[in-house]
């Protein structure tokens, strides 16, 4: 066994400036022996598990989750029951209802699950999904007027609205009864909604905020068939065949993986791989999806292409995509997304560079500011969250970016890493007079700000944010799981560690060392700067691997310019399934030249 006391295989900086650690401490390591031993699972998904904080009494269920066992009663939520009483009497009425959703995956998913839920009662909602540039987030007077005129008397809100007071009381001045479902930070100043169901709101006490608003949207859905059942109706939709959307919209919004989630996605995309949703079928075809679905596909893939739509198209594109019954129609929207995807990366990668270049600057040798807030009129505002994630990896540090208006005015958004709560700051910021209107979550934050701001706002992050962004940076390393040959790594084992998947936020993918190998025939791919490669072991063994966005970095200068060299390799494993043919591929993290 490994000790967990030094450094993974030594490496206490690796080209990239990380210390490896052992990811199980002693007393993981004997938690892991002992579910291996009782459950007969192997070692290594044993200690994947231990080290996911899996208990021992808990390792066969955690292998098998059910909705039905990790479902909490809807009711814990706060004002729920009143919610989806609300919901049922519109339903029984026959009701013109709106939706008002917002214009990224978990939005458009959660429009689509209220939509194909109503539907089947015969209900055809009005759907609107802002425009990014023009009506920016959430709702607006003059949206909510445009709904109310087309004689919609109740509007739900769908990932957002909880800090919408004016429009959502400009509504009810007009007689229309709003509800409100969202997961996003709220300060204690609520609309006065009808009802609103929100797990962050500051008054909720169950527990569930991971959820992201189409798992809240679910939520509600399972509370209203049960008052519909209660007043006697039958022939009530089957939720479980709603599951391929709620766990499109849980991958993207990148929500912890854990316990409802967790099984949200699991069973989710078993419904996505009977192809059922003939949106997401038809995106698969777009993005050349070989092999089954699964979370790297939606995260990477199907949702960047609905995402498409909202940052430069027509925002309700996704939307619709996932609520369409018939399959051409399904084809043709999916084909305009993929062309608005593509669009998208050009724009993207112009707006990344000239970004990173002014990042640079602003950083020189010293650590810079612990916040990057970047701002330019040269960018699309549909890419400033892309440009922030992109910045944010690079640069290891929370990072603003804001697409500047002629008039000065700017919309902006901010990606963080784990421990800098990036919402609670905005909303701080907000309320200081610092930004115009702001909001989001820990991990993710948007913003409006105006001419004069920029500056303060800035000063503001750096101050408020510093001591948390160089404890996180401290704490930045990179956690192995397990070490591994080129030969050790067959179909069988990442098929066994699909179990204790699906991965990805607060599940985190295992990380593989792979000590003393060599990297043969690197080459840069692809339009993302992609380096491919074979890891190969002294005996020969290779195994395939790809290094994404490596290009022009510390990972990709190593690889193309190694001249033979041994490295200790990480990374995780997948499954490639080109042409047909499986075959276990190599994703590349990390690497450090060994110690002599």
């Amino acid at each position: 066994m490994l000790d967990a006391a030094r450094p993974f295989l030594d490496v206490s900086c690796s080209v990239t400036g990380r210390a490896w650690i052992d990811r199980l401490d002693s007393g993981i390591t004997r938690i892991a022996t002992a579910i291996a031993q009782r459950s007969g699972v192997s070692e290594i998904l044993a200690r994947v598990m231990a080290a996911r904080e899996v208990a021992l009494d808990d390792a066969e269920k955690y292998l098998e989750p059910t909705i039905r066992e990790l479902m909490p009663d809807p009711s814990t939520l706060t004002a729920m029951d009143a919610l989806a009483d609300r919901l049922a009497k519109a339903i029984a009425d026959n009701e013109s209802i709106a939706l008002f959703g917002d214009y990224d995956v978990d939005g458009a998913c959660s429009c689509a699950l209220m939509a194909r839920y109503l539907r089947h009662f015969g209900i055809e909602p009005q759907m609107h999904i802002p425009d990014r540039i023009f009506e920016g987030y959430g709702p607006n007077i003059g949206a909510m007027d445009k709904l109310i005129d087309a004689d919609a008397t109740l509007i739900i809100t769908l990932d957002c609205g909880t800090t919408s007071e004016k429009p959502i009381a400009h509504a009810r001045s007009r007689s229309a009864d709003v509800l409100v479902i969202d997961h996003h930070l709220a300060d204690h100043d609520l609309p006065d909604a009808n009802a609103l169901v929100n797990p962050n709101r500051p008054d909720d006490i169950s527990g569930l905020g991971y959820l992201c608003a189409a798992g809240v949207t679910f939520m509600v859905l399972v509370a209203v068939n049960r008052v519909l059942r209660q007043r006697g109706d039958t022939g009530l939709p089957d939720l479980l065949k709603l599951l391929d959307i709620v766990a499109l919209g849980t991958v993207c919004d990148v929500v912890p993986l854990v316990g409802l989630n967790r099984a949200f996605v699991m069973r989710g995309l078993e419904v996505a791989r009977r192809g059922d949703n003939h949106g997401i079928a038809a995106l698969a075809l777009a993005a050349r999806i070989s092999g089954p679905i699964n979370p790297y596909h939606f995260g990477f893939l199907i949702g960047p292409r609905i995402n498409a739509g909202g940052r430069i198209g027509n925002a309700i594109l996704g939307t619709e995509l996932l609520t369409v019954d018939d399959e051409h129609h399904a084809l043709s929207i999916a084909a305009r997304l993929d062309e608005l995807n593509t669009e998208r990366q050009r724009i993207e990668v112009e707006a990344i560079e000239e970004a990173a270049a002014v990042a640079e600057i602003e950083i020189g040798s010293g650590e810079g500011q612990p916040v990057l807030v970047l701002a330019s009129a040269n960018w699309h505002p549909g890419v400033v969250g892309l440009i922030a994630s992109r910045l944010k990896d690079r640069f290891e540090r929370p990072t603003f970016a804001i697409a500047l208006n002629p008039d000065g005015t700017g919309t902006g958004s901010g990606r963080s890493m784990p421990g800098v709560d990036l919402g609670s700051a905005i909303i701080h910021a907000v309320d200081a007079g610092l930004l115009v209107k702001g909001g989001g979550h820990a991990m993710a934050a948007g913003i409006t700000i105006k001419p004069g701001q920029l500056g303060p706002f800035r000063a503001y992050l750096a101050d408020a944010l510093s001591v948390d962004v160089a404890a996180a940076r401290a704490a930045a390393t990179l956690k192995i799981d397990a070490a591994l040959t080129t030969r050790g790594a067959t179909i069988n084992l990442v098929k066994d560690l699909e179990r204790a998947g699906p991965y990805g936020s607060g599940n985190p993918v295992p990380v593989f060392a792979f000590p003393a190998h060599r990297a043969k025939f690197a080459q840069i791919v692809g339009n993302g700067g992609h380096v491919s490669f074979a890891l190969v072991s002294e005996d020969g063994a290779r195994l395939k691997a790809i290094a994404f966005r490596a290009a022009s970095t510390a990972i990709g200068d190593a690889l193309l310019c190694s001249n033979d060299s041994a490295f200790h390799f990480a990374g995780s494993l997948g499954i490639d399934h080109y042409q047909g043919r499986e075959q276990v591929q190599f994703r590349l993290i990390d690497l450090a030249k060994p110690q002599s």
